[in-house]
């Protein structure tokens, strides 16, 4: 754990990513959850809400949020979330290579470091939108060092911060605690393990039944879309859903040379992959995307213990062949696609950061992704257009940008804008290149007025 070539490299991982991030937000690269998120962190110690949810916590049992209202306090920047997204990714490296090093050599634990720096499940992780997910893997990989090496004490501090995260982690350490209270009865090690279960499992419990329910009067829990089965699923289940989830536990577990398979902690992260697996879309099985925070402590886990258990011959031939399957997947299956969000800054965004400027801080605006990622920290009111055209329009001022034309909810709602404006319900205040501002002229305005 005091080895410097990983801490070393764990900060360059950092750097690189934050770097990464910038560059994105730069160019406006983000989708809407930067956007939702950089407001729930802003008003994290007071309503913790945002213009899109409301309340957060009426989706998602998120108290590790602080930290991000936090890190705003400190630097008002949206940056700040981009940093503090790279540094929780950042330290998964370390308990994880300290467990492997625990009953190996330095050389094994440094290569373990450098899979995890490669494993392209979390770059694409540190690399998404800053969501709540990003804390996961951290949390879990600390809580095994720290159970392993006898810290009972932080390894319960560590279930706790994954608990916090949200309330599915909250059932996959509730299941993990249960399991130490069994598996060690009669040790200060299962009171640990009780008392977390019990923490666990009330979180779980009174988010599930009581605040989502009550949420659920006011809004409609977007999870239970996933899950959402019907008979008009199956054929595409058949169709290309199994295929679909073969290919995830390929580009899951291939650049980790199918280890964890290895290992009886594996079922640790049975909970988790089931999450993502019996979803009906694939958003959630797929690379690159916040879903993979659930499950990728728990699949580290078992690629270490794993590790653990070879002989030394078969352990340095296998180190070897992850990293060369985690690069191979980087080149072939990059789950960053950085091709397709990173480029030179241009022109329209200049256009676009000049013409968010000019905007009022306080009035409430309704805009596509790029431009709703750049005003949410200093605008608690900016929105963004809806995803039906039918959904009345949610603010009176209106910024579409036809230099972005591939924006989803440009592509969805436009052409509900400039009815409305053909209609005279909205008047032109502004233009500027594909730019421009509408305003409403009566009131209220809707997509069938």
């Amino acid at each position: 754990m005091r080895d410097r070539f990983v801490w070393i490299g764990s900060a360059l991982y950092a750097l690189v990513f934050f770097l990464l991030g910038a560059w994105k937000y730069a160019v406006h690269g983000n989708f809407v959850d930067f956007g939702i998120f950089t407001q729930t962190a802003a008003s994290i110690f007071g309503c913790a809400c945002n213009a899109v949810e409301g309340s957060h916590y009426a989706f998602h049992f998120s108290p590790i949020l602080v930290l991000a209202g936090v890190a705003l306090y400190v630097w008002h920047s949206p940056l700040a979330l981009i940093a503090l997204q790279a540094v929780a990714c950042a330290l998964v490296a370390p308990p994880i290579a300290a467990l492997v090093g625990a009953r190996t050599d330095l050389r094994t634990m440094r290569f373990t470091a450098v899979i995890v720096w490669l494993y392209p499940a979390l770059a694409g992780l540190a690399f998404v939108d800053f969501h709540e997910n990003v804390f996961a893997p951290a949390a879990v990989a600390w809580m095994v060092w720290c159970f392993d090496s006898g810290r009972l004490r932080w390894a319960f501090v560590c279930a706790m911060l994954a608990v916090a995260v949200k309330e599915d982690q909250a059932i996959f350490i509730a299941i993990v605690c249960a399991w130490v209270a069994v598996r060690f009865w009669g040790t200060m090690a299962a009171r640990y393990g009780i008392l977390g279960a019990i923490v666990a499992a009330s979180v779980a419990y009174n988010f599930f039944a009581v605040v989502q329910p009550h949420a659920a009067l006011h809004a409609h829990w977007a999870p239970t879309r996933f899950y959402a089965w019907s008979a008009a699923d199956l054929p595409t289940l058949l169709q290309s859903g199994v295929l679909g989830r073969l290919g995830f536990v390929v580009l899951a577990f291939a650049p980790l040379a199918f280890l964890p398979f290895r290992s009886r902690l594996l079922w640790l992260a049975a909970a988790p992959l089931a999450e993502v697996l019996l979803s009906r879309m694939p958003t959630t099985y797929t690379l690159g995307t916040h879903y993979a925070g659930a499950w990728i402590g728990f699949v580290l886990v078992a690629f270490a213990f794993a590790l653990r258990m070879l002989d030394d011959r078969k352990r340095t031939v296998a180190v070897r062949v992850a990293v060369g399957l985690c690069v191979l997947e980087l080149f072939v299956a990059n789950p960053m696609h950085l091709g397709m969000v990173l480029r030179p800054y241009q022109a329209r965004d200049a256009r676009l950061d000049a013409m968010l400027s000019t905007l009022p801080v306080h009035g409430a605006i309704a805009t596509q992704e790029e431009a709703y990622t750049h005003v949410a920290l200093e605008n608690p009111r900016a929105t963004v257009l809806p995803d039906d055209p039918s959904v009345p329009l949610p603010a009176c001022t209106v910024l579409l940008d036809a230099d972005f034309p591939k924006s989803p909810r440009y592509v969805e709602y436009g052409p509900t804008i400039r009815a409305l404006a053909a209609r005279h319900r909205l008047r032109l205040v502004q233009r500027d290149g594909g730019i421009t501002v509408y305003r409403c002229v009566a009131r209220r305005a809707t997509g069938d007025s």
